[in-house]
């Protein structure tokens, strides 16, 4: 690949609107088997794929984390989330990762650990198979259904940390959401109910149950919600904080068992 044809696939990606166009370049061009498997991935990228999708990964954590067509892509925002919760574990603790996508929160968590129990649950069938890509080579397991449902019931009372990220966009709102997200990604992982804050109400509801003594529950939401998440897990007998990341234009909710 010349000089003259990676400026090439530049342009093809700016005149799309990609805002980094250079860096997708890079990537495509280390991705691509073949000049024909490049060609493809370009025009995929142009017609409005996300890039994740059309690599089949994402960088999180300094992690390369496995992704397929409809999964949710993990955010750079969410990466706060991640570095809260590992302050809250230390080797040898029970990490479970509800609505958990790719298994990328997980998985981001427990790399900084020598050791840990990881299990990871969510209700798309798409997001499972594509979760198990990513958390069963760390020896995690992965299981099908809806939040606690999915769980072994092994684990009650016995998990130190929970990390969701829930979907929390107001339905009215989904919309409103760049085309990426709109069309690509299944609704389901972003689809959050009146106010956004539905799946948050029903985790909370039973956290403390599946929490051991001193366990964590952290989730992100919006600047605009975060008062409201707060408030529901003092409400399910959890302490709470909110902690915001100008850095990331993040927003978690840390509760406590108590």
């Amino acid at each position: 690949m010349t000089m003259e044809q990676k400026n090439m696939i530049v342009e093809k990606l700016r005149d799309a609107g990609c805002v980094f166009a250079e860096e997708e370049a890079d990537i495509l061009l280390s991705t691509a088997k073949n000049n024909v498997h490049l060609i493809t991935m370009v025009d995929q990228r142009v017609s409005g794929m996300p890039l994740e999708y059309v690599v089949g990964w994402a960088e999180f954590c300094g992690l390369k984390i496995q992704i397929d067509k409809g999964v949710f892509v993990p955010r750079k925002r969410t990466e706060f989330l991640v570095q809260k919760a590992i302050t809250l574990v230390r080797s040898g603790a029970t990490v479970v990762d509800l609505c958990c996508g790719s298994g990328a929160l997980g998985v981001a968590v427990c790399s900084t650990l020598e050791s840990f129990q990881l299990y990871a649950a969510d209700i798309d069938r798409n997001a499972i198979i594509c979760a198990r890509r990513n958390v069963q080579p760390l020896g995690g397991q992965v299981y099908e259904g809806d939040l606690y449902h999915a769980l072994p019931e092994y684990l009650f009372g016995q998990v130190d940390l929970l990390i969701v990220n829930a979907p929390y966009v107001p339905t009215n709102e989904i919309d409103l959401l760049p085309s990426e997200a709109r069309i690509h990604e299944a609704q389901v992982a972003l689809d959050g109910g009146l106010d956004g804050l539905d799946i948050h109400r029903r985790v909370a509801r039973d956290a403390s149950h599946w929490l051991d003594s001193g366990g964590h529950l952290i989730m992100e939401t919006s600047e605009q919600q975060a008062p409201h998440a707060r408030e529901i897990f003092y409400q399910n007998g959890l302490s709470a904080q909110v902690i915001q990341s100008e850095e990331f234009e993040a927003n978690v909710v840390i509760g406590k068992k108590k």
